[in-house]
Protein backbone atom coordinates (compact mmCIF):
# COMPACT_ATOMS: atom_id res chain seq x y z
CA UNK A 1 0.00 0.00 0.00
CA UNK A 2 2.76 2.67 0.57
CA UNK A 3 3.98 2.30 -3.06
CA UNK A 4 0.02 4.27 -4.17
CA UNK A 5 1.00 7.15 -1.59
CA UNK A 6 4.35 7.35 -1.54
CA UNK A 7 4.98 7.27 -5.56
CA UNK A 8 2.71 10.31 -6.40
CA UNK A 9 3.48 12.23 -3.37
CA UNK A 10 7.05 11.84 -3.76
CA UNK A 11 6.70 13.44 -7.31
CA UNK A 12 4.72 16.11 -6.46
CA UNK A 13 7.02 17.21 -3.45
CA UNK A 14 9.40 17.22 -5.98
CA UNK A 15 7.96 20.18 -7.73
CA UNK A 16 5.55 21.27 -5.52
CA UNK A 17 6.81 20.88 -2.06
CA UNK A 18 8.33 23.36 0.64
CA UNK A 19 12.50 22.85 0.11
CA UNK A 20 13.29 26.06 1.94
CA UNK A 21 11.99 26.80 5.42
CA UNK A 22 14.42 27.26 8.20
CA UNK A 23 14.24 24.52 9.88
CA UNK A 24 15.23 22.27 6.64
CA UNK A 25 18.28 24.09 6.34
CA UNK A 26 20.31 21.80 8.94
CA UNK A 27 18.06 18.84 9.70
CA UNK A 28 19.72 18.12 13.30
CA UNK A 29 17.14 16.25 15.78
CA UNK A 30 17.32 19.42 17.83
CA UNK A 31 16.29 21.69 15.15
CA UNK A 32 13.52 19.24 13.82
CA UNK A 33 11.84 19.13 18.26
CA UNK A 34 11.59 23.39 18.01
CA UNK A 35 10.09 23.26 14.82
CA UNK A 36 7.12 20.64 15.52
CA UNK A 37 6.87 21.74 18.86
CA UNK A 38 5.92 25.52 17.22
CA UNK A 39 4.14 23.73 14.29
CA UNK A 40 1.48 22.27 16.84
CA UNK A 41 -1.45 24.45 16.41
CA UNK A 42 0.21 27.18 14.78
CA UNK A 43 0.93 27.96 10.41
CA UNK A 44 4.25 27.48 9.14
CA UNK A 45 4.15 31.52 8.25
CA UNK A 46 3.41 32.28 11.71
CA UNK A 47 6.46 30.23 12.97
CA UNK A 48 8.88 31.00 10.70
CA UNK A 49 10.13 34.27 12.17
CA UNK A 50 9.85 32.50 15.94
CA UNK A 51 11.68 29.95 14.71
CA UNK A 52 14.77 31.88 13.71
CA UNK A 53 14.80 34.11 16.69
CA UNK A 54 14.34 30.90 19.03
CA UNK A 55 17.25 29.07 17.42
CA UNK A 56 19.60 32.10 17.24
CA UNK A 57 19.48 32.48 20.68
CA UNK A 58 19.06 28.73 21.97
CA UNK A 59 21.15 27.30 18.67
CA UNK A 60 21.15 23.92 21.20
CA UNK A 61 19.66 21.56 23.80
CA UNK A 62 22.09 23.10 26.34
CA UNK A 63 21.61 26.99 26.12
CA UNK A 64 17.71 26.47 26.16
CA UNK A 65 18.18 24.08 29.54
CA UNK A 66 20.36 26.90 30.88
CA UNK A 67 18.19 29.68 30.17
CA UNK A 68 16.26 31.80 32.25
CA UNK A 69 12.36 30.85 32.16
CA UNK A 70 11.10 34.49 31.31
CA UNK A 71 13.61 34.62 28.23
CA UNK A 72 12.26 31.58 27.09
CA UNK A 73 8.56 32.60 27.13
CA UNK A 74 9.73 36.06 26.14
CA UNK A 75 10.76 34.58 22.61
CA UNK A 76 7.52 32.46 22.39
CA UNK A 77 5.16 35.48 23.14
CA UNK A 78 2.54 36.13 20.82
CA UNK A 79 2.80 32.65 19.78
CA UNK A 80 0.45 31.13 21.78
CA UNK A 81 -0.06 27.84 23.88
CA UNK A 82 2.66 28.45 26.15
CA UNK A 83 2.74 25.03 27.85
CA UNK A 84 4.15 24.04 24.76
CA UNK A 85 7.48 26.33 25.75
CA UNK A 86 7.54 25.27 29.71
CA UNK A 87 7.68 21.68 28.17
CA UNK A 88 9.96 22.69 25.49
CA UNK A 89 12.67 23.73 28.25
CA UNK A 90 11.65 21.43 31.27
CA UNK A 91 12.59 18.33 28.07
CA UNK A 92 15.96 19.87 27.66
CA UNK A 93 16.61 19.97 31.11
CA UNK A 94 15.95 16.30 31.27
CA UNK A 95 17.83 15.90 28.39
CA UNK A 96 20.61 17.76 29.97
CA UNK A 97 20.80 16.51 33.29
CA UNK A 98 20.04 13.01 32.59
CA UNK A 99 20.33 11.83 28.83
CA UNK A 100 23.86 13.24 28.35
CA UNK A 101 22.73 16.23 26.40
CA UNK A 102 21.69 14.43 23.21
CA UNK A 103 17.99 13.63 22.45
CA UNK A 104 16.72 10.17 22.20
CA UNK A 105 17.53 8.14 19.30
CA UNK A 106 14.34 6.43 19.37
CA UNK A 107 11.09 7.29 18.62
CA UNK A 108 9.65 5.34 22.43
CA UNK A 109 12.54 7.40 24.07
CA UNK A 110 11.66 10.53 22.36
CA UNK A 111 7.82 10.77 23.62
CA UNK A 112 9.10 10.16 27.07
CA UNK A 113 10.14 13.26 27.31
CA UNK A 114 7.59 16.30 28.22
CA UNK A 115 5.69 17.58 25.46
CA UNK A 116 6.21 15.22 22.90
CA UNK A 117 4.07 12.39 21.88
CA UNK A 118 4.00 9.55 19.39
CA UNK A 119 3.62 11.46 16.44
CA UNK A 120 5.75 14.13 16.81
CA UNK A 121 8.37 11.75 17.96
CA UNK A 122 8.35 10.06 14.97
CA UNK A 123 8.32 13.06 12.79
CA UNK A 124 11.83 14.05 14.73
CA UNK A 125 13.23 10.84 13.65
CA UNK A 126 12.02 10.81 10.26
CA UNK A 127 12.52 13.91 9.46
CA UNK A 128 16.44 14.24 10.79
CA UNK A 129 17.47 10.39 10.79
CA UNK A 130 15.09 9.49 7.68
CA UNK A 131 14.58 6.39 10.09
CA UNK A 132 10.95 4.83 9.49
CA UNK A 133 9.02 6.39 12.01
CA UNK A 134 5.03 7.18 11.45
CA UNK A 135 3.37 10.15 12.10
CA UNK A 136 -0.38 11.28 12.43
CA UNK A 137 -0.70 15.09 12.40
CA UNK A 138 -3.56 16.80 11.32
CA UNK A 139 -2.36 17.32 8.41
CA UNK A 140 -1.88 13.51 7.83
CA UNK A 141 -4.97 12.63 9.20
CA UNK A 142 -7.01 14.26 7.05
CA UNK A 143 -4.96 13.30 4.04
CA UNK A 144 -5.81 9.56 5.14
CA UNK A 145 -9.46 10.09 5.91
CA UNK A 146 -10.25 10.88 2.63
CA UNK A 147 -8.45 9.16 0.48
CA UNK A 148 -9.31 6.03 2.03
CA UNK A 149 -13.16 7.65 2.53
CA UNK A 150 -13.26 7.40 6.86
CA UNK A 151 -16.52 8.58 7.64
CA UNK A 152 -17.77 9.56 10.88
CA UNK A 153 -15.73 11.52 13.63
CA UNK A 154 -12.28 10.70 14.07
CA UNK A 155 -11.75 11.40 17.31
CA UNK A 156 -12.65 8.02 18.53
CA UNK A 157 -10.34 5.19 19.93
CA UNK A 158 -11.85 3.03 16.91
CA UNK A 159 -10.76 5.74 14.14
CA UNK A 160 -7.84 6.87 16.45
CA UNK A 161 -6.20 2.96 15.69
CA UNK A 162 -7.52 2.47 12.07
CA UNK A 163 -5.97 5.63 11.21
CA UNK A 164 -2.54 4.82 12.59
CA UNK A 165 -2.43 1.09 10.52
CA UNK A 166 -3.26 3.20 7.32
CA UNK A 167 -0.40 5.12 8.41
CA UNK A 168 1.78 2.93 9.41
CA UNK A 169 0.98 0.91 5.78
CA UNK A 170 1.37 3.95 3.91
CA UNK A 171 4.94 4.82 5.12
CA UNK A 172 7.49 3.32 2.43
CA UNK A 173 10.57 1.95 3.39
CA UNK A 174 13.25 4.15 1.84
CA UNK A 175 12.86 7.94 1.26
CA UNK A 176 11.26 8.51 4.64
CA UNK A 177 11.98 11.86 4.99
CA UNK A 178 10.86 13.26 2.08
CA UNK A 179 7.48 11.34 2.11
CA UNK A 180 6.86 12.60 5.80
CA UNK A 181 7.58 16.00 4.59
CA UNK A 182 5.41 15.88 1.56
CA UNK A 183 2.14 13.91 3.18
CA UNK A 184 2.39 17.18 5.65
CA UNK A 185 3.03 19.70 2.90
CA UNK A 186 -0.05 18.60 1.13
CA UNK A 187 -2.67 18.49 3.86
CA UNK A 188 -1.60 22.06 4.60
CA UNK A 189 -1.51 23.31 1.30
CA UNK A 190 -3.66 20.79 -0.95
CA UNK A 191 -6.01 18.77 1.05
CA UNK A 192 -7.03 21.87 3.18
CA UNK A 193 -9.77 21.57 5.78
CA UNK A 194 -12.08 23.13 3.09
CA UNK A 195 -12.44 23.25 -0.14
CA UNK A 196 -9.85 21.08 -0.51
CA UNK A 197 -7.91 21.36 -4.25
CA UNK A 198 -8.24 18.35 -5.72
CA UNK A 199 -8.09 18.97 -9.43
CA UNK A 200 -4.11 19.43 -8.65
CA UNK A 201 -3.58 16.56 -6.01
CA UNK A 202 -1.42 14.10 -6.90
CA UNK A 203 -3.65 11.54 -4.60
CA UNK A 204 -7.17 12.35 -7.09
CA UNK A 205 -6.90 9.35 -9.20
CA UNK A 206 -7.70 6.87 -6.35
CA UNK A 207 -8.80 9.42 -3.51
CA UNK A 208 -12.18 7.39 -2.20
CA UNK A 209 -13.94 10.58 -1.00
CA UNK A 210 -13.26 12.70 -4.01
CA UNK A 211 -14.78 9.14 -6.09
CA UNK A 212 -17.87 9.49 -3.91
CA UNK A 213 -17.81 13.01 -3.92
CA UNK A 214 -17.12 13.10 -0.29
CA UNK A 215 -14.79 15.47 0.24
CA UNK A 216 -16.36 18.28 2.20
CA UNK A 217 -18.00 16.23 4.71
CA UNK A 218 -14.81 14.01 5.33
CA UNK A 219 -13.65 14.61 7.73
CA UNK A 220 -16.25 14.65 9.73
CA UNK A 221 -16.68 18.10 11.70
CA UNK A 222 -16.02 17.65 15.48
CA UNK A 223 -19.02 18.22 17.54
CA UNK A 224 -18.67 21.92 19.03
CA UNK A 225 -19.65 22.95 22.52
CA UNK A 226 -21.19 26.22 23.51
CA UNK A 227 -18.46 29.01 23.64
CA UNK A 228 -17.92 29.86 27.01
CA UNK A 229 -17.23 33.51 28.21
CA UNK A 230 -15.03 34.76 31.11
CA UNK A 231 -14.72 38.54 32.29
CA UNK A 232 -11.88 40.14 33.92
CA UNK A 233 -10.35 43.62 34.66
CA UNK A 234 -6.54 44.07 34.38
CA UNK A 235 -5.11 47.13 36.70
CA UNK A 236 -2.81 48.61 34.07
CA UNK A 237 -0.83 50.62 37.54
CA UNK A 238 1.61 53.88 36.26
CA UNK A 239 4.31 55.51 37.50
CA UNK A 240 5.47 58.60 36.49
CA UNK A 241 8.66 57.62 35.00
CA UNK A 242 6.79 55.01 32.49
CA UNK A 243 7.31 51.79 34.82
CA UNK A 244 3.85 49.54 34.92
CA UNK A 245 3.01 46.33 37.64
CA UNK A 246 3.34 43.38 36.18
CA UNK A 247 2.76 40.03 38.34
CA UNK A 248 3.27 36.52 37.20
CA UNK A 249 0.27 34.34 36.26
CA UNK A 250 -0.22 31.03 38.13
CA UNK A 251 0.70 27.89 36.75
CA UNK A 252 -1.61 26.52 35.36
CA UNK A 253 -4.11 29.08 34.56
CA UNK A 254 -4.64 32.17 31.75
CA UNK A 255 -1.10 33.18 30.22
CA UNK A 256 0.50 30.56 32.64
CA UNK A 257 4.00 31.81 33.74
CA UNK A 258 3.87 34.54 32.10
CA UNK A 259 3.84 38.47 33.14
CA UNK A 260 0.34 40.64 33.07
CA UNK A 261 -0.87 43.53 34.94
CA UNK A 262 -2.60 42.43 37.74
CA UNK A 263 -6.03 40.49 37.42
CA UNK A 264 -9.16 41.18 39.28
CA UNK A 265 -12.76 39.77 39.31
CA UNK A 266 -14.51 43.39 38.93
CA UNK A 267 -13.38 47.10 38.79
CA UNK A 268 -14.55 47.71 42.35
CA UNK A 269 -12.36 44.78 43.50
CA UNK A 270 -9.44 46.37 41.58
CA UNK A 271 -10.19 50.16 42.78
CA UNK A 272 -9.75 48.49 46.65
CA UNK A 273 -6.40 47.25 46.00
CA UNK A 274 -4.83 49.84 44.25
CA UNK A 275 -6.69 52.19 46.98
CA UNK A 276 -4.83 50.08 49.56
CA UNK A 277 -1.47 48.78 47.76
CA UNK A 278 -0.44 52.22 45.94
CA UNK A 279 -0.30 55.71 46.88
CA UNK A 280 -2.38 56.72 43.81
CA UNK A 281 -1.42 60.04 41.97
CA UNK A 282 -4.68 61.05 40.18
CA UNK A 283 -8.34 60.56 42.08
CA UNK A 284 -10.14 58.68 39.00
CA UNK A 285 -8.84 56.03 37.74
CA UNK A 286 -9.20 55.95 33.65
CA UNK A 287 -11.01 52.84 32.00
CA UNK A 288 -9.24 52.15 29.06
CA UNK A 289 -11.05 50.53 25.74
CA UNK A 290 -11.91 46.85 26.79
CA UNK A 291 -11.66 44.32 24.64
CA UNK A 292 -11.93 40.44 23.57
CA UNK A 293 -9.44 38.12 23.35
CA UNK A 294 -10.19 34.48 22.02
CA UNK A 295 -8.76 31.35 23.36
CA UNK A 296 -9.10 27.75 22.29
CA UNK A 297 -12.40 26.81 24.38
CA UNK A 298 -13.03 30.46 25.19
CA UNK A 299 -13.78 34.58 24.97
CA UNK A 300 -12.13 36.57 27.39
CA UNK A 301 -13.97 40.00 27.81
CA UNK A 302 -11.24 42.06 29.29
CA UNK A 303 -11.73 45.45 30.97
CA UNK A 304 -8.26 47.46 31.29
CA UNK A 305 -8.48 50.23 34.50
CA UNK A 306 -5.38 52.44 34.00
CA UNK A 307 -4.42 54.13 37.45
CA UNK A 308 -1.51 56.46 37.72
CA UNK A 309 0.61 55.38 41.21
CA UNK A 310 3.84 55.88 43.08
CA UNK A 311 4.65 51.88 43.69
CA UNK A 312 4.05 49.55 46.85
CA UNK A 313 6.60 49.27 48.68
CA UNK A 314 9.07 46.28 48.12
CA UNK A 315 8.46 45.41 44.84
CA UNK A 316 11.47 45.14 42.33
CA UNK A 317 11.99 46.97 39.38
CA UNK A 318 13.57 44.04 37.75
CA UNK A 319 12.40 40.67 37.68
CA UNK A 320 14.62 39.43 41.07
CA UNK A 321 15.11 35.63 42.71
CA UNK A 322 12.07 36.09 44.36
CA UNK A 323 9.93 37.51 41.98
CA UNK A 324 11.33 34.76 39.54
CA UNK A 325 9.57 31.90 41.68
CA UNK A 326 5.95 31.33 40.76
CA UNK A 327 3.65 32.18 43.88
CA UNK A 328 5.17 33.92 46.78
CA UNK A 329 4.58 37.92 47.68
CA UNK A 330 2.74 37.45 44.44
CA UNK A 331 5.36 37.35 41.99
CA UNK A 332 5.25 41.11 41.17
CA UNK A 333 7.82 43.65 39.77
CA UNK A 334 7.81 46.93 37.90
CA UNK A 335 8.44 46.91 33.91
CA UNK A 336 10.32 50.15 32.63
CA UNK A 337 7.99 50.48 29.62
CA UNK A 338 10.74 52.26 27.76
CA UNK A 339 13.35 49.41 28.06
CA UNK A 340 11.69 46.18 28.89
CA UNK A 341 13.33 43.45 30.07
CA UNK A 342 12.95 40.17 28.16
CA UNK A 343 10.03 38.75 29.59
CA UNK A 344 7.07 36.87 28.63
CA UNK A 345 3.91 38.61 28.32
CA UNK A 346 0.64 37.95 26.47
CA UNK A 347 0.17 39.52 23.16
CA UNK A 348 -2.90 41.45 24.07
CA UNK A 349 -0.54 42.18 26.93
CA UNK A 350 1.54 43.87 24.89
CA UNK A 351 -0.73 45.62 22.87
CA UNK A 352 -2.33 47.25 26.24
CA UNK A 353 0.92 48.37 27.12
CA UNK A 354 2.00 50.14 24.36
CA UNK A 355 -1.47 51.82 24.67
CA UNK A 356 -1.09 52.79 28.00
CA UNK A 357 2.72 54.53 27.26
CA UNK A 358 1.12 56.69 24.82
CA UNK A 359 -1.54 58.01 27.07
Amino acid sequence: MSGRLAAPLLAWHAIHGRHDLPWQRERTPYRVWVSEIMLQQTQVATVIGYYERFIARFPDIASLAAAPPDEVLHLWSGLGYYSRARNLQRAAQVVVAGLGGELPASVEGLAALPGIGRSTAAAIRALSAGERATILDGNVRRVLARYFAIEGPLAGREAELQLWRLAEQCTPATEVATYTQAIMDLGATVCVRSRPSCTVCPLATDCAARERGLQASIPAPKARAARRTRTTVLLVALRREGAVLLERQPVPGIWAGLWCPPQFASVELAEAWAGQALVVTRSEPAALAPFRHVFTHFDLEVTPLLVHCEGPAGVADRVNDSARQEGGSRGMMWLDLAAPQEVGLPAPVTRLLAQARAI
